[in-house]
This record gives C-alpha cells, structure tokens and sequence, in this order.
C-alpha cells in the first residue's frame, strides 16, 4: 500500500513537467508569431552602418566628383621675355608677353562628362549590391541565431523530461522494477545534454558578435529573436527573368556604357586641338604691338587613337563574356538555393510526423510505468530520437530561411 501511495504521488508530481515539455514542444512546432519585424528593424540599421556599404557610398561621392573634373579645360599657358641691359638699336624689341588657351574639338568636354557619369552609375550600382549582400549575410546570421536558441530551449525541456525519468526511476529501484543503472544511464545522458548546451552558449555568443559587427557596433549587444518562424503554406513562383535585372548584371551594362563613352572621347581626342591668344610686344623707339594669335594642333600619327579604338571594342566582348559568365553562376546559384528551401520544408514536413510518432512512443511508457512494466533503456532510445527529430526540426526552419534570403538578394 506504501509503494502504491509513492508510485500515486510520483505519477502526480512527475507528468506536469513532462505535460509543461510536450506543451514547449506543440508551441515550437505549431506556434505563430509576427516574424520579421525585429529583423527588418536591424537590416535597416546595418544599410545605415555597415563599413563596406559607406565604403562603396564614398567611392561613388568620388566619381561623382569626377563629373566636375571633366568639365575644366587645359591650364593658359603664359610666356614672358624681357631685354636686360642697354641696348642702343633703334627699332630693338625690349620684351614680349604672350597667353595662349588651348580647347579640345568640339564635344570633347560632354564625351568626357558622359564617360565620368556612366563610371558614377556603375559605382552606384555597387551600393546597392553591398546593400543586397548587407541584408543577406545579416538575415543569415539571425537565422544562427534563431537556430541556436531553440535549440537550448529543446535541450532545456530534454533535461528537465529526463529529470522526471530519473525520479520515476528512483522509485522503481525503491520497489525493485528497476536496477540502479537505469538511474546512473538517465544521469549520464543528463551531462551529456548540459554539455551540448554549453558549447550552445558558446556557438551564440560568437554569432551574437558576428552579428552586431554586421551592424557596426562597437559593443555587443543582445538582440531580440523571434519566439517562432512560421512557415508560409506555398511559397512565391521564382521569376528566373528577374535576375536580368540584378545589379550584379545591370554593373556590366553600366561599364560598357562607360567603354562606349571612352570610345567617343577618344574619337574626339583624335580631331585637332585649337587654341586663341594675345602677345604684346614692347619696342625701344616704336610703338608697342599687341597681336592675336591662333594656334592648332593635328594629329598626324594617329596609331595611337586607333589602338584605343582596338582596345575599346576588346572591352566591350571581355564584359560581354563576363556577364554572360555571372549571369550562369547566378542562375545556378537561384536555383540551388530554390532547392535547399525545398528540402527544408520536406524536411520540416518528415520531422513533425516523426515527432507525433515519439510523442504516441512516450505516452506508451507512461502508461506502462503504471503497470510496472517500463524499460528505461526504452526511455532512453525514445528520448534520443525525439531530441534528434527536434534538433533537425529547428535546423530545417533555420535552412528554409536562410535560403530564403538568398533568394531574395537574387530576385526580391
């Protein structure tokens, strides 16, 4: 009657943890939550600081610098003579002053305005990439993130279902239905769970620096992680036509502006050079003369105004080929990232029904540790697998977003 009362009052005081862990459990895989906010809130504070995105933004501030650059022209050339000493000849030119202003042909000033802008939009181009690549690795890290705390939580609800073993347990070996190592194998398992948590602890704080560093802060500091990640019933049809119109291709139709613009400086450059200007002449015993100049510069050996023309054209096929080449690896890129978003809801999907399957598994053993017929090496085995199911749960939804941003540096 004695061991029947402690068995009553260990079956009372030993399911409410074991009900509190199947409860987590349910809310981790069938809760929902507002997803996203928090993250969108740190994408935009990484955008605004991030090194490598304020480095590209003043690489742009000096080409666009640049455009004001084209607009100058050759420096005035002045020259000056003057007699010294006595000199007695009548009509003797004691000195003479001159200023000469060369200009390009005409045009020449906007070609090269237009080659400094075509650069400008291509550096510009690259900000937004740097944006784009900002918010992914920034989105990737947040999903660690996420992994890594839900997976502390599993372990911590593990630890305390194996806490509840251990007492069903203990007093099994009171009533001789169990032998004591039942007991030392649910302890081991125990330490075993705390040592995975521990170097979780250790996983979180390296990416929690990762993190902010993405973010540009001087200290780290914590972030809040979404409670669940919620999968969308379908997904979105990708657009593979999208990617035409990604700035990592769109940069090579900017650089062959800027190579289509170089070719018309250099047509330009290769058409005479004109200049005006004045000298003014001082005589001994004659009036002094001013007289205009005009002075114009020809080409004549103009091999080197065809090597350019040469090497233009030769650009042109080298972006051609580079795009052609990147435009391929973004594809296979999109498409190996589509993949891995699909896998993961597949797995996710596998995952569950093996959940339900451990759970219908544990309450078998509950039910024969009322008829005293419960193995432990069963508990064990059951609990593993459950712990593996989860564990692979949480990486699965961590996988699918984490593709997820992938996609979306590609086609969003």
């Amino acid at each position: 009657m004695k061991t029947e009362n402690l068995n009553r009052k260990y079956r009372f005081l030993n399911l409410k943890p074991f009900a509190f862990g199947m409860v987590f459990i349910c809310l981790l895989l069938y809760g929902t939550t507002v997803q996203g906010q928090e993250l969108n809130s740190y994408i935009e504070e990484a955008i605004q600081n991030n090194p490598s995105i304020q480095a590209v933004e003043l690489q742009y501030k000096i080409s666009s610098e640049k455009i004001s650059e084209t607009n100058s022209l050759p420096n005035t050339q002045f020259e000056g003579a003057y007699s010294v000493g006595k000199n007695d000849m009548p009509m003797m030119q004691e000195g003479a002053f001159s200023v000469m202003q060369m200009f390009p042909w005409f045009g020449t000033i906007s070609a090269r305005g237009k080659y400094a802008e075509a650069m400008a939009d291509a550096d510009f181009v690259e900000i937004n990439i740097a944006k784009r690549k900002t918010a992914m690795a920034l989105s990737q890290s947040y999903y660690r993130l996420y992994e890594i705390t839900k997976k502390q939580q599993v372990l911590d609800s593990n630890i305390q279902l194996l806490e509840t073993y251990e007492r069903l347990a203990l007093t099994s070996v009171e009533v001789g239905k169990a032998s004591a190592v039942s007991v030392l194998r649910l302890q081991m398992r125990q330490n075993e769970l705390f040592e995975r948590k521990l170097i979780l602890e250790q996983d979180f704080a390296a990416e929690l620096v990762t993190f902010n560093k993405l973010m540009n802060r001087q200290e780290v500091s914590e972030i809040v992680i979404a409670d669940t990640l919620t999968i969308p019933e379908n997904d979105l049809e990708i657009d593979f036509e999208k990617l035409q119109l990604h700035p990592e291709l769109l940069k090579y139709e900017e650089l062959s502006k800027a190579v289509s613009q170089s070719d018309a400086i250099n047509k330009k450059e290769s058409a005479p050079s004109f200049g005006i200007g004045m000298e003014y002449m001082l005589y001994t015993e004659a009036p002094n003369m001013v007289m205009p100049m005009v002075s114009l510069s020809i080409p004549i050996f103009n091999n080197k105004y065809k090597s350019i023309a040469r090497q233009n054209k030769l650009r042109n096929e080298v972006l051609n080929v580079q795009k052609e080449e990147r435009q391929n690896v973004l594809v296979s890129q999109l498409q190996k990232a589509v993949r891995s978003r699909n896998a993961a809801r597949i797995r996710i999907q596998t995952q569950e029904k093996n959940l339900k399957q451990a759970e219908n598994a544990n309450e078998i053993l509950l039910r024969n540790y009322e008829t005293g017929t419960i193995d432990f090496n069963d508990v064990l085995d059951i609990q593993e697998l459950q712990l593996k199911f989860q564990t692979n749960r949480i990486e699965a939804v961590a996988l699918y977003f984490q593709q997820t941003a992938i996609i979306d540096y590609f086609v969003r």
